[in-house]
C-alpha cells in the first residue's frame, strides 16, 4: 500500500486537492500530511482554517520549521500579527535565515513596535547583503525613526540594487539620488504587475467625458483634503465625473462630502481587482485618473487591465510609475520640467500654476495661544515642520541645528507621534550642541486643530529630498512663509512648485547654504517676515495657489486634449495647458 504522504503529495502536485485533503485528514496525526493538509486549505483561500492547522502541527513538530513559517504569513493575512509574531519566533529558534528575520520585522513593525522590527531587518540585511527588498525596508525604518547612524551607508548600497524589482518605489523617494534611479526602480516593480495593458481603438468626439478617479484615500486623508472642492467644481455640462473609491468608509464629514461630490460613487473596497475594471469600463469612463500611484493601499494592477482609454497619475505619487499603461502625468513646469521627460515614462502635461490643487473649504482657524500649544510662553521665534519623521534627513536636522544656534530663544516645533522619534531627534539636537528642550513635539490633532498652529509659526521649514507637499499647502493657506530648497526629483520640487503658485518665489533655493542663510535672513527682520505674511493673507483669495476654480479649468482643458489626441489616433503626448 502506498504511503500516505506520498499518496497525498501526488495528488495535490497533480492539480487533484479534494482527494488530497481527504487523505491529509484521514491521517492528520502526521506533521507532513497536516502541513500538506494546511497548504491545501491556504489555496483555497481558508487562511483561518489553514492557521489553526498549523498550531497543532508545530506543537507536534517544533523542528518543521516550515509549518512555523506558514502559520506566520497566515497570520498576517488575518491581521494577527502577535500570533505571526510568535509563530516566526518559534521557527527563528530552530532555524535563523534572512526570510524569518524579515518576516518578523513586519510583523513588530505591524504591531507598531518599530524599533525592534529595525533590529530585525538588520539582522535580515546581515544574512542577506544583495537582497534589496530587506534592505530597502531597514533604510525606511531607520529613516521614519530618524535613526541616521549608518543610513548614508545602507542607502548607497541600496542605489545600485533599485533596480533589482524588490523595492518599494515610493521608499526610494526619500533617498537622495537623480530621477533615472527613480525611473529604474519603478520599471522594475511595475515589470511584475500582471496585466495585458492593452491599447483602445480610437475614440469619437464627445460633448460629455466620463472621468473617473481611482483612489484608496477618499475619506479623512491628506489627497481628500486637498482635492475635495476638485471634484465638486467640474463642469457638469462637458464632465461626468465618477468616484472608485478603494479605501474604507470612516464615516467622517469628508467622507460624505466627497460621497455628494462626484455624479456616482462606488465603495469597492475588497472587491476583486477583475470587477473593478469591468466596472470602470461598464460605467464607460474616457479618462481614468489614479490619485494612488506606488503609495499604500494603492492598486496600480486594475489600470494594468487597461479599462479605460486614457490613463492618468496624478497627485497621489510624486514620481513615474514606470509601467505602460499610464499614460500621462499632470505636473507643472517647475515641479517637473520637461527636460525630465526621458525618466518618466507617463507623458508630462504641464498646468500653467502648480500641479497640486487646493480646497478653499478647508478651515482657516484663528491663533490659538502659545500655552495651548505647548509652545514656551517668552518671546522668541518658532521654526516649524510638520512633515512626517522619514522626510528628515541628517543633512537638514544639521542645518536647522546651525538655524537654532544663531537665533538665540527660537524654538523648533515638530509633528510628535512616536516617541522613538522624539528621542533620537532630541539626542541629535544634543550631539549638535543645542539645548534638547529647544525641540517641542506637537501631537496629532483633528485638520482644523492642527492648521491653527502653522498661525503661531514664524517660519515654515522644508524638508530634502522629500519635501513638504499638503503640509506646505497648508502652512500657506494659513499665513506662515516656508524655505524651500529644491532638489533633484519630483518630490523633491514641490516647495518650489508651492511658492512659486503663491507668489513667493524668493523663498526657493538650490543649497543647503542657500537656504540656510535665507532662513536666518528672514529670522532676523521682523519686517520682512511680516510682509511675507501680510502678503499670504491679504492675497490668500487670489493667488494661484488657491484658485481652485481656475484650477479645475485648466485640469479639465488638459483632459478635452488628452481626449481630442485620442480621437485623431495619435498615441500621448508631453504637452502644456
Amino acid at each position: 500500500m502506498a504511503d500516505p504522504a506520498a499518496q497525498a503529495l501526488a495528488l495535490a502536485q497533480a492539480g487533484r486537492l479534494g482527494e488530497a485533503e481527504r487523505i491529509c485528514r484521514a491521517h492528520r496525526g502526521r506533521p507532513e500530511l497536516g502541513f500538506l493538509l494546511a497548504q491545501i486549505l491556504a489555496h483555497h483561500g481558508r487562511p483561518a482554517e489553514a492557521a489553526a492547522e498549523l498550531e497543532m502541527v508545530v506543537a507536534n513538530a517544533p523542528a518543521l520549521v516550515e509549518a512555523a513559517a506558514l502559520a506566520g504569513s497566515l497570520y498576517e493575512s488575518l491581521g494577527r500579527a502577535d500570533r505571526a509574531e510568535a509563530m516566526y519566533r518559534r521557527a527563528l529558534s530552530r532555524q535563523p535565515s534572512a526570510r524569518l528575520w524579515f518576516n518578523l520585522g513586519n510583523a513588530l513593525r505591524r504591531q507598531d513596535r518599530q524599533v525592534e522590527a529595525v533590529e530585525c531587518y538588520l539582522q535580515a540585511h546581515i544574512l542577506a547583503p544583495a537582497d534589496a527588498t530587506m534592505l530597502s525596508a531597514l533604510v525606511a525604518r531607520k529613516q521614519a525613526l530618524c535613526d541616521w547612524d549608518g543610513l548614508d551607508g545602507l542607502a548607497g548600497r541600496l542605489l545600485p540594487l533599485a533596480g533589482a524589482g524588490g523595492v518599494q518605489p515610493l521608499r526610494m523617494l526619500a533617498v537622495e539620488c537623480a530621477e533615472d534611479v527613480h525611473q529604474r526602480c519603478a520599471r522594475a516593480w511595475g515589470a511584475a504587475i500582471p496585466g495585458p495593458a492593452r491599447r483602445h481603438a480610437p475614440g469619437t468626439p464627445k460633448d460629455r467625458l466620463t472621468i473617473g478617479y481611482l483612489s484608496a484615500d477618499l475619506h479623512r486623508h491628506a489627497t481628500a483634503y486637498l482635492a475635495a472642492e476638485l471634484f465638486e467644481l467640474h463642469d457638469r455640462d462637458r464632465f461626468r465625473v465618477v468616484a472608485y473609491s478603494l479605501g474604507p468608509d470612516d464615516g467622517s464629514e469628508m467622507r460624505r462630502r466627497l460621497e455628494a461630490g462626484f455624479d456616482v460613487f462606488h465603495h469597492l473596497a475588497g472587491r476583486p481587482t477583475e470587477d473593478i475594471a469591468a466596472r470602470i469600463a461598464a460605467d464607460g469612463v474616457d479618462i481614468l485618473v489614479d490619485l494612488k500611484g506606488y503609495t499604500r493601499d494603492a492598486r496600480p494592477e486594475i489600470l494594468a487591465l487597461r479599462p479605460a482609454p486614457i490613463q492618468v497619475s496624478y497627485l497621489g505619487y510624486p514620481g513615474t510609475m514606470g509601467v505602460g499603461f499610464i499614460d500621462y502625468i499632470v505636473a507643472d513646469p517647475v515641479v517637473l520640467p520637461m527636460a525630465a521627460q526621458p525618466f518618466y515614462d507617463e507623458r508630462i502635461v504641464h498646468l500653467p500654476d502648480c500641479y497640486q490643487v487646493n480646497d478653499r473649504r478647508r478651515p482657516h482657524p484663528a491663533r490659538p495661544p502659545r500655552a495651548a500649544l505647548g509652545l514656551p510662553e517668552e518671546e522668541g521665534r518658532v521654526l516649524a515642520c510638520f512633515n512626517a519623521a522619514y522626510k528628515i534627513a541628517a543633512p537638514v536636522f544639521a542645518v536647522w541645528m546651525d538655524i537654532l544656534a544663531a537665533t538665540p530663544g527660537a524654538v523648533l516645533w515638530l509633528l510628535g507621534d512616536e516617541p522613538a522619534v522624539e528621542d533620537a531627534l532630541r539626542a541629535a539636537a544634543g550631539r549638535a550642541g543645542q539645548d534638547p528642550g529647544r525641540l517641542v513635539f506637537a501631537p496629532r490633532l483633528p485638520l482644523a486643530e492642527h492648521l491653527a498652529r502653522y498661525a503661531a509659526a514664524d517660519l515654515f521649514l522644508d524638508t530634502l529630498p522629500y519635501n513638504a507637499h499638503t503640509t506646505g499647502s497648508d502652512a500657506l493657506w494659513m499665513g506662515c512663509p516656508m524655505v524651500t530648497c529644491r532638489g533633484r526629483s519630483f518630490a523633491a520640487r514641490v516647495g518650489a512648485s508651492l511658492l512659486h503658485a503663491a507668489g513667493l518665489p524668493q523663498l526657493v533655493t538650490d543649497s543647503l547654504a542657500d537656504y540656510r542663510a535665507l532662513a536666518l535672513s528672514l529670522l532676523g527682520d521682523g519686517p520682512a517676515l511680516a510682509g511675507l505674511r501680510r502678503h499670504l493673507s491679504e492675497s490668500r483669495a487670489t493667488l494661484a495657489l488657491f484658485d481652485t476654480p481656475r484650477f479645475t479649468r485648466n485640469l479639465e482643458a488638459a483632459y478635452a486634449a488628452m481626449w481630442a489626441r485620442h480621437v485623431a489616433g495619435l498615441p500621448p503626448a508631453a504637452f502644456q495647458v
